[in-house]
């Protein structure tokens, strides 16, 4: 049985590149939610493909990774030269709301339309997705942000988590958006990633984030890693020359495609 009452795929005969984009109707957003797809060449002929989720950060929307990052086309290139096997590259929208939703559930479940809806339709609509895919997910900023929280809040769900530029604390998101905090804070358990990091330190997959030399959420990024270490939390941080921008995140996606690659069995 489906789990959405409407579903709009597009159509073959115009996608290109290995994209897709697919509109669902869903009750954790109560309307649409929108998910830009990059699906491996020959994907009729693999099975139990794993589903890599990368989430946008403010201002943007699902086509972003793809159309400002080229996601898809560092993807293409990795699994053609076999540096990391065919997967696929899941890019939703986070729900659309305000400047950025944080991917909180607040005035719409917007953590549960990434956790729950956008897996269902990926595997109830895609080929070469099935029950047994492996899913990872990573973002860049609001993103990251978004990542780090859910992957620790749903440890069984993902195999690895990656966080670039990420905002560490609910509290950064002012530095970017016109929304008050308390809009976000609406049946709000945790907001702050160490906090659902220790919460859940028995169980929580791989972790890595990195941030650029250049960007104002170094600092943060630094005391998450220090945080971490101090509780014997294993990661792996790394920064790099750069900012908070495109360029940056174009150039990194690459360490965490590897990094999902590398923790598929874990």
């Amino acid at each position: 049985m489906a789990s959405f009452r409407t579903i709009e795929l597009s159509d073959s005969l115009y996608e290109r590149d290995g994209l897709r984009f697919m509109t669902v109707k869903s009750k954790a957003l109560q309307g649409r939610g929108d998910i830009c797809l990059f699906i491996p060449s020959a994907t009729q002929e693999l099975a139990d493909l794993p589903i890599y989720i990368l989430l946008h950060g403010v201002y943007g929307s699902a086509w972003a990774w793809a159309l400002k990052g080229g996601a898809h086309h560092t993807a293409s290139a990795m699994m053609k030269s076999k540096r990391i096997q065919p997967a696929i590259i899941a890019m939703p929208s986070d729900g659309l709301w305000g400047d950025g939703s944080g991917y909180l559930n607040h005035t719409q479940k917007f953590e549960n339309w990434i956790v729950e809806d956008v897996p269902k339709a990926i595997l109830e609509n895609l080929p070469g997705a099935s029950t047994e895919s492996p899913f990872c997910i990573g973002g860049l900023s609001m993103g990251g942000y978004g990542a780090l929280m859910m992957g620790g809040k749903h440890p069984h769900r993902f195999k690895a988590i990656s966080g670039h530029s990420s905002i560490t604390k609910l509290a950064q998101m002012s530095q970017f958006v016109e929304e008050p905090l308390a809009a976000y804070r609406t049946n709000l358990d945790d907001e702050n990633v160490l906090d659902v990091f220790i919460k859940n330190k028995s169980a929580l997959p791989a972790i890595r984030f990195d941030c650029g030399l250049e960007d104002s959420l170094l600092p943060a990024n630094r005391q998450l890693h220090q945080a971490l270490s101090d509780h014997k939390i294993m990661h792996s941080y790394e920064e790099f020359p750069g900012g908070h921008q495109w360029s940056y995140w174009q150039e990194h996606l690459a360490r965490t495609l590897e990094f999902f690659d590398q923790n598929l069995l874990c």
